[in-house]
């Protein structure tokens, strides 16, 4: 059985990588795709766990060999899910969280419409910049151009199946699991991701 398709959105400082840290931890038969980017590593990330990290020559290679599944810019780098790994990942069974934007999301709901997609919101705009200021890793201008891009991708809120706000970090997490487990029932597959053993005659 294949696996599914799994696309969470967020803004940026919204905790959408540790609450899928927790997803990751807390679900079997589920794969995070790694993205391409030719944006330079953050203190702790690491090339091949993070990302792919590669320069702007060979991502547009891969881009032009119709390599990737989507492919978007933001902030001035370029970001790109691989379509061989995820077809891989999904041919094992396996279902893919897919962590793009607005502009991946509707590429691949082109490519795929039976994906579910997800949007991670912040409570506040006020909690939103203390979150962002909190990281310290980027400069007031950049701040203000990622809050003025968060404001843009809560007005395509609507293209998202489901929307979890992420006021509180656990509550968070366990309201995007049972969205994941429910998807799985739909798709008759048990918590694991594994099909289902249904007694003889039902299906």
């Amino acid at each position: 059985m294949t696996g599914n398709l799994i696309i969470i959105s967020a803004p940026s400082g919204t905790g959408k990588t540790t609450i899928l840290k927790q997803i990751m931890a807390r679900l079997d038969g589920l794969a995070f795709s790694v993205s391409h980017t030719t944006r330079p590593p953050r203190s702790g990330e690491e090339d091949g766990r993070d990302y792919h990290f590669v320069d702007k020559e060979g991502f547009v290679a891969l881009r032009d060999d119709h390599g990737f599944l989507e492919w978007a810019e933001v902030h001035g780098n370029f970001y790109g899910t691989s379509r061989k790994e995820v077809a891989d990942r999904q041919a094992m069974g396996q279902d893919v969280l897919l962590d793009i934007d607005i502009q991946g999301a509707r590429q691949v709901r082109q490519a795929a419409p039976e994906a579910i997609s997800i949007f991670i919101a912040p409570p506040s705009w006020q909690e939103q910049e203390k979150r962002l200021k909190g990281r310290g890793t980027d400069s007031a201008e950049t701040i203000a151009l990622r809050l003025a891009n968060a404001r843009a991708e809560m007005a395509d809120v609507d293209f998202y199946d489901f929307v979890v706000v992420n006021d509180e970090l656990e509550t968070a997490a366990r309201m995007l699991e049972a969205v994941i487990l429910a998807m799985r029932a739909k798709t008759r597959r048990d918590h694991n991701g594994a099909p289902l053993s249904l007694p003889e005659g039902v299906s």
